[in-house]
Order: structure tokens, then C-alpha cells, then sequence
């Protein structure tokens, strides 16, 4: 069924992305996919993504590098997903595997309804399907209940999946059944060349501690109004910078003007990606107070600027960095201001250019795109197979979810057949490849030796 995405290709994949986090958003995924990317771009392989449309952000766009993304035309309805439809999405997903000859589709975030439909379409057309799961989630709350059934039914038909860290993917394993041998962990990385210390460094006469966070539950918006008030109260000399927006900024506003603190607690609302670098570069201590957390960026990104980090031990934090550039601590807010007084104590023994140094040599977007390059060696080389031999992976999902599944997965294989019989494959015009020069380095040197003979 897909023999003609495969001419020539035994060496380099045609990868699409499928998120409905990408640029213009910011954040881990949207960071992860665009690094990755950009990354296999340059190790040969073709790449394309695909999300939804960002306000008048709409059709096909080409960002640096060459990379080529799909704005689909649809709208997000809530925390920048789509409105889950099933089938609707079945056609334009089709036209675009067919259109870019793609091999392998690759979906990101559990959260994301474009990416679970995206997975399930592909299968369904015989193509292979890499998942990549950025989050943790928990089990006994209805919103998780359901969002693990709904992964359970992704991952049942799946070739090879991704976690970005030992405890993700213990999670994901728990939540969706999936045979640990087909789940990688492949951690996230960097751009260390972006994220520089400063060339002077700051005086610890006055300690800054940094915050950059999408003010939220989640991620500890609330430890944080009970950790800064203590924090200023036992160290004069320490002073708050707050980025980042959300729903429980104002509880911060309010903390602040409680306890009279506008003078020590700056609140920049959102940082733009480009500046965040120009606000971790003016502390000397970054502050995450995450409750849950696969695998913090931001962790990385404060590090490779030469930040001491005081961190919540929560999810897959204790992984990422070694134990002196980091002071753990329970999420509970005597335990964080343990942990920052400690930091504080360590600090004039830190010295930003080394942990720098240090960072380059542990983390490398090189490195996680040729670790993501062997799992879709692996996917390519798992066996091909039909419809009556998938359906008996769903019935495993679930008394009655598991015959809901093969329910679903049939009726799609129907819709498939439809737009088979209304618009043939072979009546889809295939694009021709447009990029850089090391995308088609090897047709142009097999031309080259053509016409020499």
C-alpha cells in the first residue's frame, strides 16, 4: 500500500510530524518537535509537520531550515487542541501522506486529539506510526481515566514508541499496556549554542531567583505563593523575577501586594522564547516548582546558562541533571525553602562557564535525532499487517472498549475504502522535494553520475 513511499528510501526516511503543540506556541513539545526536526533535516531525512491553524496562521509554511508545516484548517476549542471528529480529519491526513510519499508518521503528546487521529488513519493505510509521550498522568481522576483508555487504544496498534525519560516511560507503559520492548526512552536536549551564560559574572552581593513558568496548577503556581514570602523573609538580600502567565498569576499579584513585596518580586508576565535566555542569564538561582513533570526543558535550558537549580522531586526531574547542579526537594513549601537555603550556601562554589561546558557534553539535539533515527529503523522493520490481524489487539483494550475500538477501526477502514473509490491514490499529485542542498544530496550526485555516463 505504500511501496511507492519507499523507492530509494532504504537508507532516509520521510518523516511527518503530527502535534497539535507546534509553533507559534511555545513550550517543551513545540521546542522538541521543531529541535528534532530540524536535526533529521540536516542527517538527510525528509521531514514535514503537520498541527492546526494558529489564528491567520493558516496552509503551508516553510520555517528554517526548509522545514515544511501544514496549518490544517481547524480551529483549537480547548488548551490548543482540535474537537476530537474521528473520521473528518481522514481525508486531508490522507492527501498529505500520499502528496510527501511520508513512511513513517510520527505523533507527539498524549493530550493531543489531531495526533491520536492522525496515528489511527495512518494504520489504517498500512503506514508505520511512532509514538512520542511528553507528560505524566496519573490514574485515579476521570479526566486521566480517560485519557489512558484513549492512549490505551493508540498504543494497542502501534510500532515503536518514545518516552523522554525512565519514569515516563514507566508511566505510559502502566496507563497504556504496552509491551516495554517497543517503548525507547530518548531524553530531550538543549540548543546549548543559544543558551550561553554571561560573559560577566554576577556579583552575589544581591542573589536573584528566577522563575519561568506558565503560571498554572501544574506546574506549582501555588507552592510558589507560599515559598516567596518565607524566602524574603529569611534572606533580605534575595530578590524574585517571575516570567511567565495563566490562570494563578493573580494569586501571585495578590501574594505580592500582601505581603509588600513590588519591590522584590518582578513580574514579567510572558517571555517571548527568543528573551528568555536575556532573563535566566540576570539570576543566579532557578526556582521549578512542578508538581508533575515527564521531563523539564526549562531545567535544562537555566543549566546551560549556568543556573544552580532548586527543583520539586516529582516525575522524571531526578534524571535530568547530576546531583551538584541541582537541589531537589518535596513538593511542599518548608522543603523548598530547605532547598533554597541550601542552594544559597552552594552558590559561590558555582561557576556558570563550566556548568555550561558540562551541559554540552550531557545534552545534544545531534544525539537525540540519531537516537530517534534507530527507532524508526526499528518501526520500518516490523511486519505489515492487514486489518483482521490488527483487531484482535483492540478486543485486549476492554470488555466493551475493546469491541468499541474494532468498531471504530472498522468504520475507518470503510471511509478509507470510500476515499480509495471517490479519489484514487494514483489521482493525488505527489510534490516535489524542496530544501536544503543536504536533503537531495544523494539524487543530485545519482544525476551527476547518470549523465557522466
Amino acid at each position: 500500500q505504500i511501496s511507492h513511499a519507499m523507492d530509494g528510501q532504504s537508507r532516509k526516511h520521510r518523516i511527518l510530524m503530527v502535534s497539535d503543540f507546534f509553533f507559534p506556541n511555545f513550550g517543551g513539545v513545540e521546542s522538541h518537535i521543531y529541535y528534532l526536526s530540524q536535526c533529521l533535516l540536516k542527517l538527510g531525512h525528509k521531514v514535514v509537520v503537520m498541527t492546526h491553524a494558529y489564528g491567520k496562521r493558516s496552509g503551508v509554511r516553510y520555517v528554517t531550515g526548509g522545514l515544511k508545516v501544514y496549518y490544517v484548517p481547524w480551529r483549537p476549542f480547548l488548551m490548543q487542541n482540535t474537537l476530537p471528529t474521528l473520521f473528518m480529519t481522514f481525508p486531508i491526513i490522507r492527501t498529505i501522506l500520499i502528496r510527501e510519499r511520508i513512511s513513517v508518521v510520527h505523533g507527539h503528546q498524549a493530550f493531543s486529539t489531531l495526533c491520536h487521529e492522525a496515528l489511527m488513519h495512518a494504520r489504517t493505510m498500512g503506514y508505520k506510526v511512532v509514538f512520542t509521550d511528553h507528560s505524566l498522568y496519573g490514574f485515579a481522576d476521570v479526566g486521566s481515566i480517560h485519557m489512558n483508555k484513549v492512549l490505551q487504544f493508540t498504543l494497542a496498534d502501534i510500532d515503536q514508541a518514545i518516552c523522554v525519560s525512565h519514569t515516563s516511560k514507566e508511566n505510559t507503559v502502566l496507563r497504556s499496556g504496552i509491551s516495554p520492548d517497543k517503548v525507547f526512552m530518548v531524553p530531550n536536549a538543549v540548543d546549548t549554542a543559544m543558551f550561553t551564560p554571561s560573559s560577566n559574572r554576577l556579583s552575589c552581593d544581591e542573589i536573584i531567583i528566577v522563575v519561568i513558568s506558565r503560571l498554572v496548577y501544574r506546574k506549582g503556581a501555588d507552592l510558589l505563593v507560599e515559598v516567596i514570602p518565607e524566602v524574603c523573609r529569611l534572606f533580605p538580600k534575595v530578590r524574585f523575577i517571575v516570567g511567565g502567565d495563566g490562570p494563578k498569576r493573580v494569586r501571585l499579584e495578590e501574594m505580592r501586594e500582601k505581603f509588600s513585596l513590588q519591590d522584590r518580586v518582578e513580574m514579567l508576565g510572558a517571555v517571548p522564547h527568543a528573551q528568555v535566555r536575556s532573563v535566566l542569564i540576570s539570576g543566579h538561582i532557578f526556582l521549578n516548582s512542578s508538581l508533575t513533570e515527564a521531563f523539564c526543558i526549562a531545567i535544562l535550558e537555566a543549566a546551560s546558562c549556568g543556573l544552580l537549580t532548586v527543583s520539586t522531586r516529582v516525575g522524571g526531574v531526578p534524571e535530568v541533571l547530576p546531583d551538584d547542579m541541582i537541589v531537589l526537594a518535596e513538593p511542599d513549601p518548608e522543603d523548598m525553602v530547605r532547598a533554597v537555603r541550601q542552594a544559597i550556601d552552594i552558590l559561590p562554589g558555582i561557576d556558570p562557564q563550566i556548568m555550561h561546558r558540562r551541559m554540552k557534553k550531557l545534552y545534544s539535539w545531534d544525539d537525540v535525532a540519531k537516537r530517534t533515527e534507530i527507532v524508526y529503523d526499528r518501526a520500518m522493520q516490523s511486519s505489515n499487517t492487514n486489518l483482521l490481524d490488527r483487531l484482535p489487539r483492540y478486543l485486549t483494550c476492554g470488555a466493551w472498549a475493546g469491541k468499541l475500538f474494532c468498531l471504530v477501526m472498522i468504520i475507518n477502514y470503510l471511509v478509507w475504502c470510500l476515499l480509495e473509490f471517490l479519489q484514487p491514490a494514483e489521482g493525488i499529485e505527489e510534490v516535489p522535494d524542496i530544501g536544503p542542498l543536504h536533503i537531495h544530496s544523494d539524487s543530485v550526485d545519482d544525476q551527476c553520475e547518470a549523465q557522466r555516463n
